[in-house]
């Protein structure tokens, strides 16, 4: 555990309260009047009011639209139903700032539906709302479809025999052995889009400003510590309470009922009802996954002169001085894939020492440690970027003008889906098989080589698929401390959009687009090598 501890005390714990620190506290003690007055301001109300309402709104929508197809992947046997699962598991690793690049060409000016229809849905609530379900639709998909397809569905069917009808037999039996699934992957979709930045960035426009985007246009834009620091701490009293609820309900899940194996209970559609369910659910996948990502490729090679390679080309230069970078936009493919590799090697060490901590150990302290490597998802991201710059510039991490900053913010939101993906595995591994080495003369480090590491090998490689796309795509702490002659992609994609200009435009579509494929083959590799019990994600 000390690795991991040491690694969040430094760099997660540090920063966040030193951001804190410096908002609240002055020569004269700690102001924390400045609460009350910052959270009774009509202004930031209207902010935690919205961030609340499309959070819940997002939620609701996602559960209403994903459920069916958390169904037809769990019950149903179908052509294809290994690429489509791959399909809409793609949108969950995307960065946030491809999700919105991808839907403002679908939805805003010059977009395809202004094009085809006349109709904007750009700085509107319905943009932002239908950008989070597209993101979190694999949450629900793979949370409770997982957990729906070690059902046993001879319990519902012995209850139609003694009498129910199929709804009643499915609220009473089935509902409640995924309620527990639902939940979890309910609270998953509301912290991923309570915590929303990227997505409310770009589709929002001034209008709309969840605490994530506040807080960022109070650090980076209004330099009001204070007004900052009070709304980090409301995010994280939120963000820690909900994945407090999640533990449990992740519990809950486990002990729901005796699970079967999955391809006990797939099979092929039938009758007219379950194949219009699963065509449904292909049109479902079509709208709102792979129509945006095609929109986003079509506009990457639309170019004034007709279709072609003129955005791609764009990025192999720098431009003059009037441009967005001091360095071709080409050059950030190679920075993120070099940073993310770097997080990833980081994430791995620090979340698989972690998981191995905790199949060793109980007790409150263990659940608290789990607790803590989950909290990067809660907290604002803007919040631990701008926290690096102002704590790690001094002897001994003098870091400020290091590269090495870009990975470690990187690795924190990745260290969370290491964990999860092989704690479930690593509490599998019989401790008798350790026994066993060690009473055959094997050193833990020996038994550890030859008894886990070959069991929680497929699960080490999915880690290190999930670390490397969720490190690939982290926007909120990295826009902080890319250095200009050194963007990632999505720091780049961003500061494209915020210029105008045509060729802006496309060029951020092209870097999206490349940004998107690199996720999606990543992605795919991993759905090669993944097993079902890989872990919760």
């Amino acid at each position: 555990m000390a690795v991991p501890v040491a690694f969040f005390t430094v760099f997660f714990a540090y920063p966040v309260s030193a951001i804190v620190g410096r908002g609240l506290k002055t020569d004269e003690g700690w102001q924390f009047g400045r609460i009350g007055e910052v959270l009774s301001r009509p202004d930031i109300l209207d902010v935690l009011w919205f961030t609340t309402w499309q959070a819940l709104a997002s939620t609701a929508l996602t559960l209403l639209i994903a459920l069916p197809g958390a169904y037809v992947f769990a019950r149903f046997d179908f052509p294809g139903k290994q690429v489509l699962r791959a399909v809409v598991t793609v949108p969950f690793v995307l960065p946030t700032v491809v999700v919105g690049t991808a839907f403002l060409a679908l939805l805003g000016r010059g977009g395809f539906l202004d094009e085809l229809w006349g109709v904007r849905l750009d700085t509107t609530v319905w943009a932002i709302l239908l950008a989070h379900v597209f993101f979190n639709y694999a949450v629900v998909v793979r949370t409770v479809g997982g957990l729906w397809s070690q059902l046993d569905p001879r319990q519902e069917e012995a209850a139609r025999v003694l009498g129910a009808g199929r709804f009643a037999a499915w609220r009473r039996v089935t509902l409640p052995a995924l309620g527990p699934a639902v939940a979890a992957a309910a609270l998953m979709v509301f912290l991923f889009t309570f915590t929303s930045f990227g997505v409310v960035q770009i589709l929002g426009g001034p209008s709309y400003s969840t605490l994530e985007v506040e807080v960022y246009r109070q650090t980076a834009q209004l330099l009001d510590l204070p007004t900052a620091a009070v709304l980090t701490m409301v995010q994280f009293v939120a963000g820690g309470a909900i994945l407090a609820v999640h533990a449990v309900t992740v519990r809950r899940r486990e002990r729901a009922l005796k699970l079967v194996d999955p391809a006990q209970t797939s099979r092929r559609p039938r009758g007219a009802g379950q194949w219009a369910l699963l065509g449904g659910v292909l049109l479902t996948a079509l709208l709102l996954i792979l129509l945006p990502l095609g929109v986003l490729v079509e506009r990457s090679f639309d170019g004034p002169g007709g279709y072609g390679l003129g955005y791609y080309e764009a990025l192999q230069s720098a431009g003059g001085s009037g441009s967005t970078f001091l360095v071709p936009p080409l050059e950030a493919v190679g920075n993120s894939l070099r940073y993310a590799f770097v997080a990833t090697l980081i994430a791995l060490v620090v979340g698989g020492l972690a998981a191995a901590a905790l199949t060793r150990r109980a007790g409150p302290l263990v659940r608290g440690f789990d607790a803590l490597l989950m909290l990067p998802l809660g907290v604002s991201a803007v919040t631990v970027g701008f926290g690096f710059l102002i704590t790690l510039d001094e002897p001994p991490l003098d870091l400020r003008t290091s590269w090495i900053l870009v990975p470690l913010a990187q690795a924190l939101v990745g260290v969370p889906f290491v964990v999860r993906t092989m704690l479930p595995v690593l509490r599998a591994v019989d401790d008798r098989l350790r026994e066993a080495a060690a009473a055959l003369g094997a050193s833990p480090l020996r038994a550890w080589r030859e008894v886990d590491l070959p069991l929680v090998r497929r699960a080490v490689l999915v880690a290190a698929g999930f670390a490397f796309a969720v490190s690939l795509g982290e926007f909120g702490a990295t826009v902080f401390i890319a250095r200009p002659d050194n963007p990632t992609l999505p720091v780049a994609v961003a500061r494209l959009l915020g210029r105008s200009g045509e060729l802006n435009y496309g060029q951020a579509m092209a870097l999206s687009t490349i940004l998107m494929l690199v996720c999606a083959v990543s992605l795919l590799l991993l759905e090669r090598i993944r097993t079902d019990r890989s872990g919760e994600f």
